[in-house]
């Protein structure tokens, strides 16, 4: 199982700044995302090497934001000041993930500002409102050449420290505790508070940054 990106929620000064702060870290400038219409969202996208991406997102002044799982994550997170709000992982069949959580996945779409709709189905997100250490599930739809991470800027995600239990996450994944992704390497932490994602390590031609 693969990381596909990870979600940022935008902090109380908004989605622009956010990103900006995030991007002078990093050394490089993410680009306009655009909307979620079902889920009331919008975001900015950092599109890396090695098929990640990050995506920057916040809640937009619209019904969906309150009434779907995805929004309700968001409003929450950025009420809570912001910060990282998730991990996401790439399967190409959602059906045992449907299964093994007894509810069907979403559909989910995005138009970007050059007019391209991009499309995929996603499942979990109330798994991670209920307990934040947990990924939610997408596959993508649309066009691998369409996918976040085309274009790639010369930085690499390398590794996720994520508050919570390790067997707890093996099980949701069906992953060992050992390597639950294949692409990227977790650090677990001790829970001191709230669980979940609690920092990303990127490798840039500045070197070593953790945000």
């Amino acid at each position: 199982m693969r990381l596909d990106h990870v979600s940022y929620a935008a902090g109380p000064d908004g989605l622009d700044a956010t990103a900006q702060r995030l991007a002078d870290r990093l050394g490089v400038e993410f680009v306009d995302g655009g909307l979620h219409p079902r889920f009331g969202t919008r975001n900015r996208v950092l599109p890396l090497i090695g098929g990640h991406y990050v995506e920057v997102v916040a809640v937009l002044d619209h019904p969906a934001a309150d009434r779907v799982p995805f929004g309700q994550a968001v409003k929450a997170r950025s009420e809570m000041g912001g910060g990282w709000l998730g991990w996401v992982v790439a399967v190409d069949d959602l059906s045992a993930v449907e299964r093994r959580l007894e509810r069907p996945a979403v559909q989910g779409n995005r138009k970007r500002p050059d007019g391209v709709e991009l499309l995929w189905k996603q499942i979990g997100v109330k798994g991670l409102i209920n307990d934040p250490q947990l990924p939610f599930f997408v596959r993508w739809e649309s066009d691998p050449g369409h996918h976040p991470s085309v274009g790639g800027h010369d930085v690499q995600l390398v590794g996720l420290e994520i508050a919570g239990d390790p067997h707890r996450v093996a099980q949701w994944l069906g992953e060992p505790e050992s390597h639950p992704l294949e692409d990227v390497n977790v650090v677990w932490s001790n829970v001191n508070g709230q669980p979940g994602l609690q920092a990303v390590n990127f490798l840039t031609p500045s070197g070593l940054v953790t945000l």
